[in-house]
């Protein structure tokens, strides 16, 4: 009884922490007065602040100090952090601008695309196998990019970049097996000069939005590390009481509400082109769903 009400309280925390991550375009809309930089130096800011506040009130500061002590001893870990750091930096960044220049069908599709990606360095980084049908869902979605990229004249830029950095970013994550809140607090803490002396420099020169009489825009400012630190609260709820393919279908409920806001809100353009390769990749993740069904309903048998 106990075993099925944590699943309950699991899935629930997933489908939040998923819807949350799917409407944020909505949120950084509000913000689109300022530039994307800046609300990605503020989303930096804030959200550091709001994780050492919660590293507090769940008494996490004894963890947070053990593997700072592990990452200054090892130095491939250490690089590995940084690296992670960089990634989710160059991934957040990414989707702001896409959100704030209308491209939010594109970062849609890059999200969808991202399992696929993560399968594919797998194998390159980890030499995991795959099943023929596994092999067969990346196919078919390499050959829905590359069909896109043909008859819009250019590579999905946007999609591609959203996909791979979170990928390499995951990676890094798989490798170092840090708690997911130390995790965030040292991927914010590292980067955090860069974002003060970007936000400060706006602030001295008079360009900045932050601090300069508009109360709603600096409570959106300040929000934003709520945002960020939310869905990661409920994540690790999901990701502790539910099976890993249950919490991966979830995962898809993310870039389909936002492909839904982009074409239906914002009125951004979906051709039959984007259509074309969206139904490629949604095929191939139907593909990708089946076969990681048998293999965990194969692995339960045993």
């Amino acid at each position: 009884m106990v075993k099925l009400q944590n699943r309950r309280k699991g899935l629930w925390a997933a489908i939040a922490c998923y819807i949350i991550w799917g409407i944020l375009p909505l949120y950084w809309k509000l913000l689109s007065g300022a530039g994307a930089y800046e609300i990605l130096a503020h989303r930096i800011i804030w959200s550091l602040l709001f994780m050492i506040i919660l590293l507090a009130l769940f008494r996490m500061g004894g963890i947070f100090r053990d593997t700072v002590k592990d990452l200054i001893s090892h130095r491939l870990r250490g690089a590995l952090m940084i690296a992670a750091s960089f990634l989710i930096t160059a991934n957040w960044c990414i989707f702001i601008w896409a959100v704030t220049h209308d491209h939010i069908v594109d970062s849609s599709f890059g999200y969808y695309i991202n399992p696929l990606v993560n399968v594919f360095l797998g194998v390159l980084l980890f030499h995991e196998r795959l099943s023929k049908l596994k092999w067969l869902s990346i196919i078919i979605a390499l050959v829905g990019i590359i069909g896109m990229s043909v008859e819009l004249g250019r590579l999905p830029l946007v999609s591609v970049s959203l996909a791979f950095t979170f990928a390499l970013y995951g990676a890094a994550k798989k490798k170092l097996h840090i708690n997911p809140f130390v995790s965030i607090t040292l991927e914010t803490l590292l980067v955090l000069p860069l974002a003060l002396w970007y936000a400060g420099s706006l602030y001295l020169s008079g360009e900045g939005h932050f601090l300069v009489g508009n109360a709603a825009m600096n409570w959106l400012f300040i929000g934003a590390g709520i945002v960020t630190a939310t869905p990661l609260v409920l994540f690790s709820s999901g990701a502790n009481n539910l099976p890993l393919n249950v919490l991966g279908f979830c995962q898809y409920l993310s870039p389909s509400l936002s492909l839904l806001l982009g074409i239906f809100l914002y009125h951004e353009p979906f051709t039959t082109v984007q259509l074309a390769g969206f139904s490629t990749i949604w095929i191939s993740l139907a593909l990708f769903t089946i076969s990681d069904f048998r293999e965990q309903r194969h692995m339960a048998g045993k």
